[in-house]
């Protein structure tokens, strides 16, 4: 600061002035007749401002759709994977694929799926 220099006096409203200066415009924008305007731009304002919740609902809604949650048939390990994906296993490594959000195998052509069954064995008198 110089000490001969021409003595300036400023006021500061800590940012209010900013927003009287935008409520002085609007109001003068109402009463020429651009009232319109000034609604629109506040339609704008509450559009750009709901936008980041609109998407965070339309992708948490997204991921409910194409996430399955579902267990391994072979090993029955708890597991998420994405809808139509083929993955291994992340507990005994055996291949999988999602449909309908189940977990199902996934083997090649060649190969015969076994199941196994317990059987009680039956004198051939005795009827169950």
């Amino acid at each position: 600061m110089q000490p001969n220099g021409p003595k300036t006096y400023s006021f500061a409203l800590g940012g209010w002035g900013f927003m009287l200066g935008l409520v002085a415009f609007g109001m003068l924008l109402s009463y020429v007749g651009l009232g319109w305007v000034i609604s629109g731009l506040i339609g704008l304002l509450v559009f750009f401002l709901s936008l980041p919740i609109l998407i965070m609902l339309g992708f948490r809604w997204w991921l409910r759709r194409t996430i399955a949650s579902d267990s391994c048939p072979v090993c029955n390990f708890k597991s998420e994977a994405i809808e139509g994906s083929r993955f291994n296993c992340p507990s005994c490594g055996e291949p999988l694929y999602v449909a309908d959000g189940r977990f199902l195998r996934h083997s090649a052509e060649d190969v015969v799926e076994v199941v196994d069954y317990e059987v009680d064995y039956i004198d051939e008198g005795e009827y169950l």
